[in-house]
């Protein structure tokens, strides 16, 4: 009867840690709470043209910013993985600096960044609690860029434009693919639902190119280049099939 019994709770001890393992062919899904805190710095703004000419003391700051994120994982055994991860384009305000500090605000985009991650666990597939560290890459691209009223008289105001002759200065930003360096720990609460949370820092660099016209005609280029270099917390809840 003992000997029952313990064999009994054997399987159930094995059946229980089992249940929480990752395994080969294992897929996860996860949404949450993703954040985009650049490290940035810029250089001064510069025209292109008529003539080449720097706006001395001339700067930008770029603010922190929340979005909802996705990521779906594909694990290739129990500790290797593959990920992606999706979130909701944030919207960016790009703040001016030094000369440009006076404007306040110059103007926003949205960010558009998949990603493409290769994962690696620590402990065990069956351990509830598993570090990991991730090293990927993300294709960068920006839509809705906008300058702000203050910004496009400014422009017009240095190129000695009436401002009823200025009929608008657009801008755009480069896209580029950049790495992704990411660390992280998950916790599994049950055999489906569980919890992660995991911090990403991308080296990324762009450049905003500055076209304004007069009168529908082009009259002038310029162009500020910008480090971005976000640190992206990410904290998500997880199922498990």
């Amino acid at each position: 009867m003992k000997k029952s019994i313990l064999a009994l709770a054997s399987v159930a001890a094995l059946a229980s840690g089992s249940a929480f393992a990752q395994k080969a062919g294992d897929w996860q899904v996860g949404a949450g709470w993703l954040h985009f805190a650049p490290q940035d710095s810029s250089k001064p703004l510069t025209f292109t043209s008529p003539v080449a000419a720097v706006v001395p003391g001339s700067g930008a700051s770029v603010g922190s910013s929340d979005t909802f994120g996705m990521n779906l994982t594909y694990f290739i055994d129990s500790r290797w993985a593959v990920e992606g991860v999706l979130g909701v384009p944030p919207k960016f305000k790009l703040e001016g600096e030094g000369t440009l500090g006076p404007i306040g605000e110059l103007g926003s985009a949205r960010q558009w960044s998949p990603t493409l991650l290769a994962k690696y666990y620590f402990n065990d597939g069956e351990a509830k609690f598993r570090p990991y560290v991730g090293l990927g890459a993300t294709y960068v691209w920006y839509s809705d860029v906008n300058l702000t009223p203050g910004m496009q008289g400014a422009l017009a105001s240095r190129l000695r434009l009436p401002a009823s002759a200025l009929s608008a200065t657009t801008a755009k930003l480069a896209s580029s693919f950049a790495a992704v360096f990411n660390a992280g720990v998950a916790y599994q609460f049950d055999p489906h639902w569980g919890m992660a949370f995991s911090v990403s820092y991308i080296p990324l660099r762009t450049t905003a190119k500055l076209t304004t016209t007069a009168r529908g005609i082009p009259v002038a280029t310029s162009e500020a280049s910008l480090k971005l270099n976000p640190i992206v917390p990410y904290l998500a809840v997880t199922y498990k099939f």
